[in-house]
């Protein structure tokens, strides 16, 4: 903007960013390409007004990201959540990799349990091994270099769309859409 002339104050930017970002963020996810059934799935730190929130985050074996959400809490309800916002943009997968956390496991028993409730007799293969899960574990550290520097977030709404934008700005580069012989930069 300022090579054309234009000048834009910080705040400017940082309001379009949270007006915008979720919307480019939901087209993202309808537009990616398809994801393979062996998901890696862990949650990462981030401050938001001096309190740390955490960033759910899954991706495929290939390292494709597959969804992302911040949420206040670390818990079933809120590894629950994550599971199912991720399966419905994603489908189901035949297996989940994760930590040793005991609400991710709670998490995903609870999504098996709904299937089964619904009437649904397919169940998602759980496995807690350490290693497998260094693929995502790497990933986070895109994450970190971003938010950093930023010291934190303010409101957790902001903090939410930021984050929102830079793990799409992540997906376009790590090539998860369908490019048409277009620069990350075009796209």
């Amino acid at each position: 903007l300022q090579e054309r002339g234009v000048d834009v104050d910080h705040t400017t930017l940082n309001r379009w960013v949270v007006k915008y970002s979720t919307l480019i963020a939901a087209q993202a996810q309808k537009r990616k390409q398809a994801t393979t059934s062996s998901w890696r799935m862990d949650e990462t730190y981030i401050k938001v007004k001096g309190r740390w929130v955490y960033q759910y985050r899954a991706i495929d074996k290939q390292g494709n990201t597959l969804d992302f959400m911040l949420s206040e809490q670390r818990d079933a309800d809120a590894a629950t959540a994550f599971f199912k916002r991720t399966i419905e943009t994603n489908g189901l997968p035949e297996k989940v990799v994760i930590d040793k956390s005991g609400a991710n496991f709670a998490g995903l028993r609870n999504m098996n349990m709904l299937f089964w409730l619904c009437g649904i007799y397919y169940f998602i293969d759980i496995l807690q091994v350490k290693y497998l899960n260094n693929i995502i574990e790497q990933d986070h550290r895109f994450i970190k270099r971003i938010t950093n520097p930023m010291r934190g977030f303010k409101p957790f709404a902001s903090a939410s769309a930021t984050l929102d934008g830079i793990e799409t700005a992540h997906m376009i580069r790590k090539g998860q859409f369908a490019m048409g012989g277009k620069s990350p930069f075009e796209q």
